[in-house]
């Protein structure tokens, strides 16, 4: 239902935000990024119910941007400056140490088979970030721009056959429909969900989009922060020092990574107005 509700959305964005360039591009990258990120959200959920820990759990969500520069270093043939490696170091180990800083639980033990299951998650995640770099980089030497509800309703599609074909061969499929019609209750927080993943979804994909891959990583990862932050001015949590620490290191990061972005933006400007 969640990328069913996600592609209805597109569409309905599709008309006002340069449609005419619809279906020019290969349609085949998106059908490793749906099933990349299919097998990332089965992986993670396996992970977590084989034993893996909240805190390993949390630490391998901030350190999401890694694999993402990795899998657009060889599969998106991308190039980064050591300012943007450091800038990627500072703020996974930023939002790491805030994290971990905040999480104390009493098991913290984490099974083998739920390491090995967050690490395929962060693997596919990669990959996923890999193959969107490499479409845009097409697009942009076709010379078609990179419309975000596009990219967002043929991700979906490929995500929502993918998923459909797993669930039918595991026998989940089935079993789900059960519960949900057992529990009815269960069909509107699902779509409350799915209405709130869609719009959500449309944010990210306009950053991919007009951006970048790592660059939409990057926003996600960071958003830990400030969720950190609400909720010390709102609920009155305690952050230690070595939670501040953590979130100087990550705030250093994102200025920097803002600055360099800002005095890219205005080099091209430049030599815009300067032809």
């Amino acid at each position: 239902m969640e990328v069913v509700v996600q592609m209805v959305m597109a569409q309905m964005e599709i008309p006002g935000s340069g449609g005419e360039e619809r279906r020019i591009f290969r349609k085949k990258p998106f059908l490793s990024s749906g099933f990349s990120q299919v097998c990332s959200k089965g992986f993670t959920s396996l992970a977590l119910a084989n034993g893996l820990s909240f805190p390993v759990a949390t630490l391998a969500k901030s350190g999401k941007m890694a694999p993402v520069m990795i899998g657009s270093l060889i599969l998106g043939g991308a190039t980064y400056s050591m300012r943007e490696y450091l800038q990627v170091l500072a703020i996974i180990s930023g939002t790491a140490i805030l994290s971990m800083s905040k999480k104390k639980s009493a098991e913290s033990e984490s099974t083998a088979l739920g390491v090995v299951f967050i690490l395929l998650a962060l693997v596919m995640d990669g990959i996923t970030g890999g193959v969107q770099k490499r479409l845009l980089a097409d697009m942009k030497r076709a010379k078609v721009t990179p419309q975000p509800y596009d990219l967002m309703t043929f991700t979906n599609l490929f995500m929502m056959i993918f998923a459909i074909l797993i669930s039918l061969s595991l026998g989940e499929f089935t079993i789900g429909l059960s519960y949900c019609s057992h529990n009815p209750k269960m069909f509107a927080l699902i779509w409350k969900f799915s209405m709130c993943s869609a719009v959500g979804q449309s944010f990210i994909f306009y950053t991919v989009a007009r951006f970048d891959p790592l660059v939409c990583s990057t926003v996600t990862t960071t958003r830990k922060i400030f969720s950190v932050l609400l909720s010390i001015v709102f609920k009155g949590h305690h952050v230690p020092g070595k939670g501040w620490a953590g979130l100087a290191l990550a705030v250093s990061g994102i200025i920097s990574e803002v600055v360099n972005k800002v005095q890219g933006g205005r080099n091209r400007m430049k030599s815009k107005t300067s032809m």
